[in-house]
């Protein structure tokens, strides 16, 4: 055996990044000389080909390792695979967009070989960072509204919580993986609010650059998603994220069902049993869309095809339950239930099975989380 022992994973969670991964691993190269690390490319299936130009690049460079995920999506998992794919004693997390400079992870690996941290975390927002070239003042304020929140929260006291670069022990990184939510795409709050004992942390301040080329995996989601993963971390235990999260777009499903049902019963002048169907129906409609933008987002359906495909089996799923709905309130209204009580009834009847069903035959498969 040649050359120098392994001593560092640096996890590159991607998503449509090809042309930035070549200029990436120089500049990796660059600040950490040519041994001692591995780049392992986390890879969402993405439809510019990044898989495929990782393993061009892996062919002739046996530091690169690829991970091609099928059916299964999100920074978070994405990161979490590479923690338990890596046999380095060390690994960092970054991204593949340019934002985060590689001349950092020298410092970082210092500080945790060195004991002076458990997590050494690359901060935008600590003494002596910038975010200049970020250019993009509205998302700088919502990162730190997010940061702020984040603390209050969790207890976690760092100036950006929210940071995508960081560095820890494999080990601990493996200790903690299956009791990391995997939700979203803030991994570092997740890692930090689920150790049972407090990690000492250490902050090194970055200039974060403008991404070189592609486009952000966040898009106007991101706050749903934030929250979902400080739900999870406060309340995740009692109520599982995703059934909240599936709840909470049906209780908007309510009032629109409540609504659709008012106009056809008042406006319309439509029976009872048959206004109660329709906004069932309307009601159904309305809940994939908000579900498969904001509850399944990491596995969203996009194309056309995938998203009449997913329609058509969310409400076949769906169907059973929406007839025990419309059955049991159309009894309760018959035996004298006030309208409106006998509707949320129904809807309430229904709600666990489609959720159930939904998450198996449309977004693929059932999910703890």
């Amino acid at each position: 055996m040649t050359g120098a022992a392994l001593d560092l994973a640096i996890i590159l969670p991607t998503l449509n990044e090809r042309d930035n991964l070549a200029p990436l691993i120089e500049r990796i190269e660059d600040a950490l000389g040519v041994e001692g690390w591995e780049v392992l490319i986390v890879d969402d299936n993405s439809s510019d080909g990044t898989a495929d130009e990782a393993r061009r690049l892996a062919l002739t460079d046996s530091r690169l390792r690829v991970i091609q995920r099928i059916g299964r999506r999100g920074l978070s998992s994405a990161v979490i695979e590479g923690f338990c794919a890596t046999a380095a004693p060390y690994c960092a997390v970054m991204d593949a967009d340019h934002q985060h400079d590689p001349t950092v992870l020298s410092d970082l690996l210092r500080a945790v070989k060195g004991e002076h941290a458990d997590v050494a975390v690359a901060s935008r927002f600590a003494a002596g960072a910038s975010t200049e070239e970020w250019g993009n003042p509205e998302r700088e304020k919502l990162s730190g509204f997010a940061n702020m929140l984040a603390r209050r929260m969790t207890g976690v006291e760092l100036s950006d919580p929210m940071s995508g670069f960081f560095l820890m022990r494999s080990e601990t990184a493996r200790e903690l993986a299956p009791k990391l939510s995997g939700i979203g795409f803030k991994i570092l709050l997740d890692v930090l609010a689920t150790s049972d004992k407090p990690l000492k942390v250490k902050e090194f301040p970055i200039r974060f650059a403008a991404r070189r080329s592609g486009e952000s995996k966040l898009d106007r989601a991101i706050v749903f998603d934030f929250l979902a993963g400080l739900y999870d971390k406060s309340f995740g235990r009692i109520v599982p994220t995703r059934f909240a999260m599936f709840g909470t777009v049906g209780a908007l499903g309510v009032l629109v069902h409540m609504a659709v049902l008012y106009l056809l019963l008042i406006a319309a002048g439509a029976a009872f049993t048959l206004g109660q169907a329709i906004a069932t129906f309307a009601a159904m409609s309305f809940n994939f869309w908000l579900n498969n933008f904001l509850t399944y987002r990491d596995r969203r359906l996009k194309s056309a095809c995938e998203v009449l495909r997913g329609w058509v089996s969310f409400i076949a799923a769906c169907s059973v339950g929406a007839f025990a709905n419309v059955a049991v309130a159309t009894t309760l209204h018959d035996r004298g239930v006030y309208a409106a009580v006998a509707a949320l009834v129904g809807i309430g009847i229904g709600s666990v099975w489609n959720y159930a069903l939904s998450s198996r035959f449309v977004w693929g498969r059932f999910t703890q989380s």
